[in-house]
């Protein structure tokens, strides 16, 4: 039976999130997300996967288990809420550090802290870790969180924006690096590496030199007016001194990173900032870790993913591609080869020791994630055995392309349905994607189109102005143009789409989600095409947005000063009394980056004014919807409202929302 016959069997598909290699190359090691027995919520599970075998599963817990990385020895780090057994009375509610030996046995935790253990890298017998931690002295941490709990204190003091990110609330404790050595049962010798870093290290990536000696970090420099800018640092594992890699007034230096092999050189990504006329921009940088020295490549390329190459002569790089996201070899004079030539999406890049092969998850939109081996002298790839095997799709995938009328060309991928033809044209349900700097180019657990495909949809997925993958003039496009120039880029596939004789023109919906969700508010205002249009975490008043959001400096960069002219251009809010297309309204209330404000004054602007809608609300989830039972009701209703308006069905309230 289909895993899309059945929204319950979909959720309940294991999913593949990582990959990593040991550092022999004997094996990979994978974090798989699958359902708990409760069927409320979903787990994580380390399993190992053979280069010649079959997988098997590593770890067991209700907590669940990932950040994995590998020792020198090939012994197994990872974190975990799990109850330490050898405590009495254990109750772990944060994640702690644990060793899994090669040898095999039991796993056993080598280091807790009272904010947890977020991320660790090792190198030789040097491990690093992050954890939250108050401020003050890290030694009285746990009194300190007792305290403040026994007090029933929740307030959180700021001085400085943001507050918020995603789905969490920020502080009041503050990311520190610690630093310790393996030993025979637990990390020893941990010292506090940044015992006053501020917001220094807020989202920080990080990774050590092969020698263990440096780590080399992300580290963000709050400035005036609530601006910060992303600085790379190097700080001595043995003396916690801190010295600035690469810094520029007008660029961040992110990950992902990598240090070479040979400890000479650090790769990152350089984003630049953005203005009103200065567009989106992300390029490998390649530094010098003595002198800070480096320089951008590849310019063209939004790196996704990188990985040294063990000779140190070049960086693989994952980055968006004409609707893929292929494989790139980057060497150190600028020359730049695709290594992989198929239609699919990597990420989780892992070089082989000898330099033959790089591992990779694999995916494309027809294609769950999988491990998968590439040659990198011929370019050949060859899947391994996945701990979760990938569910055959409902239809075909097929590719179309329009020319604008700017004369730019528009290109997006076409799910079609099992059985379309002339005589059985698919109705058309345009989705738009998130971003908006973004490309619809791997499989997506959250929007799946195969689940429509399944009740006989086609679903157009293009890349329209603001994509990546197809050079900087694509993204500079839309800059600042965001509803005019993307609905004449949509409008231009669109029609090209229902040309097809196995497409019905005549029954076609909209949907969008974040940025796709601002996209399907302005075609609600812009267009009476489309027989049903649904908007998820949508941006609807630009000026509330962007003074609400977590991340409320970026969107100033591009649309300037609350209440500017930009705002009033392209804020779709100016055209609701032109929205004629019943409209499904969805938004979770935990949302931070389109905060719930967005949702709840769309849907009373559309109650207000005699719209047709409907508000499908989620009181604990955020931007994305995670939770299994969620996710049931969110399909149903979506599948709902669509038979209704696009199908001309009679409307059914699903038994999930009844």
């Amino acid at each position: 039976m289909s895993a899309f016959n059945d929204i319950r069997d979909y959720v309940a598909v294991p999913r593949v999130l990582s990959l990593k290699l040991a550092p022999d190359g004997s094996r990979l090691v994978s974090a798989v997300q699958s359902l708990n027995p409760d069927g409320r919520s979903y787990g994580t599970a380390l399993w190992a996967i053979p280069l010649d075998g079959e997988p098997h599963r590593l770890t067991r817990s209700a907590k669940g288990e990932s950040a994995a990385e590998f020792t020198a020895a090939g012994d197994l780090l990872f974190t975990s809420a799990r109850p330490d057994p050898t405590v009495k009375d254990a109750t772990d509610e944060v994640p702690a550090l644990w060793l899994l030996p090669r040898a095999g046995g039991e796993a056993r935790q080598v280091a807790c802290r009272p904010g947890g253990v977020s991320a660790v890298r090792t190198a030789g017998d040097v491990v690093v870790f992050a954890s939250d931690v108050l401020d003050g002295e890290a030694e009285a941490e746990e009194q300190r969180r007792k305290a403040r709990k026994d007090a029933g204190i929740s307030a959180i003091l700021h001085e400085s924006a943001p507050v918020r990110y995603w789905d969490h609330d920020l502080g009041p404790g503050r990311t520190r690096l610690f630093a310790a050595r393996l030993g025979a049962d637990r990390l020893e010798d941990v010292r506090d590496l940044t015992p006053d870093p501020g917001e220094g290290l807020r989202d920080v990536s990080f990774e050590l030199t092969p020698d263990g000696s440096t780590v080399v970090a992300t580290w963000r420099v709050h400035l005036p007016l609530g601006q910060f800018r992303t600085e790379l640092v190097a700080i001595d594992v043995a003396s916690g001194e801190r010295r600035v890699l690469f810094t520029d007034d007008r660029n961040d230096f992110t990950g992902p990173l990598a240090v070479s092999p040979d400890g000479g050189r650090v790769a990152c990504v350089r984003d630049r900032h953005t203005d009103l006329d200065v567009s989106a921009r992300s390029e490998l940088w390649i530094g010098d870790l003595a002198t800070g020295e480096g320089a951008a490549h590849a310019p063209d390329l939004f790196p996704m993913d990188l990985a040294w190459a063990p000779d140190s002569s070049a960086v693989y790089l994952a980055a968006d591609h004409q609707g893929r996201r292929p494989v790139f070899r980057v060497a150190l004079d600028g020359q730049v080869t695709r290594l992989t030539t198929d239609d699919s999406a990597y990420l989780g890049l892992n070089p082989s020791p000898d330099g033959r092969f790089v591992y990779a998850l694999r995916s494309a939109v027809d294609r769950a994630p999988g491990p998968a081996r590439v040659d990198t002298a011929t370019g050949e790839i060859a899947d391994l055995s996945s701990p979760a095997p990938r569910p055959e799709v409902p239809g075909a995938l097929t590719e179309i392309s329009a020319t604008t009328d700017d004369g730019a060309t528009v290109r997006g991928w076409l799910v079609l349905p099992e059985g379309a033809s002339a005589e059985h044209p698919a109705p058309l349900l345009l989705w738009i994607h998130g971003g908006p700097v973004a490309s619809w180019n791997d499989w997506q657990w959250r929007w799946q189109s195969w689940i429509m495909a399944q009740r006989g949809y086609a679903v157009l997925m293009p890349d329209p102005c603001l994509s990546t993958g197809y050079g900087q003039d694509m993204i500079d496009r839309g800059w600042g143009d965001w509803g005019p120039r993307t609905m004449a880029d949509l409008d231009a596939i669109v029609d090209v789409a229902v040309a097809r004789d196995d497409v019905d023109g005549e029954r076609l919906g909209a949907m969008g989600g974040s940025y796709g969700g601002y996209m399907a508010n302005w075609v609600a205002g812009h267009s009476d095409r489309y027989k049903a249009v649904v908007t998820h975490a949508s941006l609807w008043h630009l000026d509330q947005f962007a003074g609400t959001t977590d991340v409320a400096m970026y969107w100033q960069r591009e649309f300037g000063e609350p209440g500017s002219e930009r705002y009033a251009k392209l804020s779709p809010h100016h055209s609701l009394d032109r929205i004629r297309t019943p409209m499904l309204v969805i938004h979770g209330d935990k949302d931070y980056r389109v905060p719930i404000g967005e949702g709840l004054r769309l849907w009373w602007d559309l109650q207000r004014t005699g719209a047709e809608a409907k508000f499908l609300y989620f009181p604990d989830e955020n931007h994305w919807i995670l939770k299994p039972g969620n996710v049931v009701a969110w399909y149903e209703t979506v599948l709902a409202f669509l038979a209704q308006h696009v199908l001309g069905q009679e409307w059914k309230r699903p038994d999930s929302v009844a």
